[in-house]
């Protein structure tokens, strides 16, 4: 009830602007790292974005470090993309401005801790780019 409550009191139409404006800022965010996004972006929807775990790096050791480090949680993939894709989910309250700022941080900080190969200092400001953006319009 509390979660329809709040979609009545913001209006429908603006949580889906919400969920949109997220959703491109934490794209931007993942590729401005250098990371790939899976899948047909065409078809992809806005409450979750699947990113291609980068070759030599643990994925279950990342989310590990985002939950203990960060308080982050991030979904892993089922069945043939299982250790190959992450799932940010961008739903309901938790689609805040704040959260994908902080998922992208703790991402970033947990791929440069394993090393990965992306570009550091990117991702916070890939989203940041998107937000500003939005409010100069």
């Amino acid at each position: 009830h509390e979660g329809l409550r709040q979609l009545i009191n913001e209006g429908i139409h603006a949580s889906y602007q919400r969920h949109q404006l997220n959703d491109s800022a934490i794209q931007a965010g993942i590729l401005a790292m250098g990371l790939e996004i899976y899948g047909d972006a065409s078809t992809k929807m806005p409450t979750v974005t699947p990113i291609k775990i980068p070759k030599g790096i643990d994925g279950e050791e990342v989310r590990e470090m985002m939950l203990h480090e960060f308080g982050v949680e991030i979904a892993s993939s089922f069945g043939p993309l299982q250790g190959k894709v992450w799932r940010i989910g961008n739903m309901g309250y938790s689609s805040r401005k704040e959260n994908v700022l902080h998922v992208l941080g703790a991402l970033e900080a947990a791929l440069i801790y394993q090393e990965a190969d992306i570009h550091p200092g990117k991702a916070v400001q890939g989203a940041l780019n998107v937000f500003l953006n939005k409010k100069m319009s």
